[in-house]
């Protein structure tokens, strides 16, 4: 059973540029050196962009629950402190857990 890992972010419009670069050169690298995720997209939200920023979707899948659970237990807090010192009170963001039950 595939995990999707979706985390939720609006980011301020003045840093999303360079918070996109650094996710796309930097966190998301090592998010999958980690070896728990298959796969991930970066996805802009569309209608989303106001006066408190620019909202995104980066999704990771994980082949399963454990492995996102070694995840979760071995890397995430390390991962998240480093985006959170990086953008502190410049974003706000939520993870949700999703089982894939279909892929085309």
């Amino acid at each position: 059973m595939k995990i999707l890992y979706n985390v939720t972010i609006k980011i301020s419009t003045d840093l999303h540029i360079e918070w996109l670069e650094w996710m796309k050169r930097v966190h998301i690298p090592e998010v999958m050196s980690t070896g728990c995720f298959e796969s991930y997209r970066i996805t802009r939200i569309l209608g989303d962009d106001d006066e408190h920023g620019v909202g995104f979707a980066v999704q990771y899948v994980a082949a399963d629950m454990d492995i996102f659970n070694i995840y979760q237990q071995k890397h995430a807090k390390r991962l998240q402190q480093e985006h959170s010192d990086r953008y502190a009170n410049q974003y706000v963001s939520f993870r949700t857990l999703m089982k894939i039950e279909a892929e085309g």
